[in-house]
């Protein structure tokens, strides 16, 4: 039994389904992360939560686990590369600790993938990207807010 303090279901909106998110690319930044044991005891991994900051799925979460620690070499390359492109991706390139890489925005690909246990779909970030910088309009030229090129509408 736990007291819920007075817990009122009234005065918060329900949580909404957790379904997978599509496969795509979504704006999202590292809004947690800590180191912890494997399950073996052998090592310790970096959890990483990212958060999706816009569209449709804006505030839903995705979690990746880098094997940082680990007596399987092959792991440690892998989450080593996974680490870099996360770096490269929020312009933080030496870290000191991975909070430097929190609340920076960066591009996840995210896929679908069947759980083996359970065969549920489930998400996996499979790669990292530096958000795109908006176009930025042309400069105007002499004062003039219209492209140089054209030809400006008669009787302006």
């Amino acid at each position: 039994m736990a007291n819920l303090h007075g817990f009122d279901a009234n005065q918060v909106d329900p949580a909404s389904n957790f379904d997978p998110l599509p496969a795509g690319k979504y704006l999202a930044a590292i809004i947690e992360s800590e180191m912890k044991p494997t399950k073996a005891g052998t090592g310790n991994y970096l959890a990483l939560t990212f958060q999706v900051l816009d569209g449709p799925h804006k505030g839903r979460m995705l979690w990746a686990r880098l094997n940082l620690d680990n007596p399987n070499a092959t792991a440690v390359q892998i989450a080593q590369a996974e680490l870099s492109a996360i770096c490269r991706a929020v312009g933080v390139l030496v870290p000191h600790d991975s909070v430097e890489l929190h609340n920076l925005p960066l591009v996840i690909s995210v896929r679908c993938k069947k759980r083996t246990d359970t065969g549920e779909i489930t998400n996996e970030i499979g790669g990292y990207a530096k958000k795109e910088a908006p176009p930025t309009p042309p400069p105007a030229v002499n004062g003039a807010t219209h492209a140089p090129w054209k030809r400006p509408a008669q009787g302006v």
